[in-house]
């Protein structure tokens, strides 16, 4: 198992989708999960402090496992099958350890709540993982769907990614080039 911390959350300026990116903490390998807004969202608030009026889904689960007499040992993103990925809630109740399984996103969002370790399957982290060293680190982008071949599923469904590329952005480039932007006045009307 290797511990990782949430490094970030990012979101694609074309699709809108989310990623959280997990970064290792006595190395240099990040792994990103794409997961849908509302799930970004709670581990946003949980990161930032924020205390709902009321509580929210990972809220109430937090408040339930504590008045269960229960402790959040640790979250283990344990495996990546067909692309997904698998977590599990390890959770101390009572003298025994309890497993739950989950999605990633709520066992992070719980994490944050709870301030509870999180852990990586090493195989997970091979298979998904990303590596950057600290100059790549600052320009670099994360890979999208369509950009690499074996990238895991999100977990809400959404659409992939469009490839950008030279002869996909021509058209717009081709439209602005008739745009004839010298005849407007000042109140952006033409003469």
């Amino acid at each position: 198992m290797i511990r990782v911390v949430v490094d970030s959350i990012r979101v694609s300026l074309l699709t809108q989708s989310r990623v959280v990116v997990l970064r290792e903490t006595e190395g240099n390998r990040y792994l990103p999960i794409w997961i849908g807004q509302f799930e970004a969202d709670a581990i946003a608030s949980a990161i930032q402090g924020h205390e709902p009026q009321r509580p929210m889904t990972h809220d109430l689960l937090k408040a339930a496992i504590s008045e269960l007499d229960g402790l959040v040992r640790q979250i283990y993103i344990n495996d990546i099958r067909d692309n997904t990925f698998f977590a599990r809630i390890i959770i101390d109740q009572a003298g025994r350890t309890l497993e739950l399984d989950a999605r990633p996103s709520d066992a992070i969002a719980l994490a944050e709540r709870v301030q509870a370790p999180i852990f990586v399957a090493e195989h997970v982290l091979e298979q998904a993982g990303v590596l950057f060293d600290e100059e790549e680190q600052s320009d670099a982008t994360l890979p999208t769907p369509a950009s690499r071949s074996e990238e895991p599923k999100p977990e809400a469904e959404t659409e992939a990614e469009p490839e950008l590329n030279e002869d996909s952005l021509s058209i717009f480039r081709n439209f602005i080039n008739t745009l004839d932007l010298d005849d407007r006045d000042r109140s952006g009307e033409k003469s």
